[in-house]
């Protein structure tokens, strides 16, 4: 039991020790001059942003329109023929019935096309669309200004994450001019 216990302790020992020395290599492949620490955070202002939208929208409408019916000429001419035909055809005896029905078509088509082209107005009601830009803006939140503490001092930085209460920061040393 006791050579157990020693391979655990000693397991422990070395797997804590790759631990610390991983903890120690920074991320950027051996920058000496540079490690990580914690600093705490004072305060986390939430930094407002207004965003636009542009939004295309159909807009419609009715309006009043007067439309001009410029009638049936076809219709009123071969409707007016036919009566003044069968008029013609009437009135005429003998060998003049023929010319009477012919001529009965021809001033019944003409007073027919005559009729049909007076037309008429009339009102009607007409819906128009037209598209339209609608800019709508909207309140969030693109940031935080954080203020915090490391080693005594007080830093301030904008992160675009709300960091809670423990800040993980990047101390590098440099040798000044």
């Amino acid at each position: 039991m006791t050579k157990l216990w020693l391979s655990a302790l000693v397991l422990a020992l070395v797997a804590s020790g790759a631990y610390a020395q991983d903890a120690r290599t920074p991320p950027n492949g051996g920058d000496d001059n540079a490690h990580y620490g914690w600093a705490d955070v004072l305060r986390a202002d939430p930094v407002q942003g207004v965003t636009r939208t542009n939004v295309p929208q159909q807009q419609c409408y009715d309006q009043q329109v007067v439309q001009h019916d410029p009638g049936n000429s076809a219709a009123s001419t071969v409707l007016g023929a036919v009566i003044g035909g069968v008029l013609g055809h009437t009135i005429g005896k003998g060998d003049g019935r023929t010319a009477a029905t012919v001529g009965g078509a021809v001033v019944g088509g003409a007073v027919g096309n005559s009729v049909s082209n007076k037309g008429g107005n009339y009102q009607t009601t007409q819906t128009t669309c037209n598209q339209v830009n609608t800019v709508t803006e909207q309140r969030r939140i693109i940031g935080y200004d954080v203020e915090y503490r490391y080693r005594g001092e007080v830093y301030m930085s904008r992160l675009n994450y709300d960091p809670g209460e423990r800040l993980r920061v990047r101390v590098s040393v440099e040798p000044a001019d």
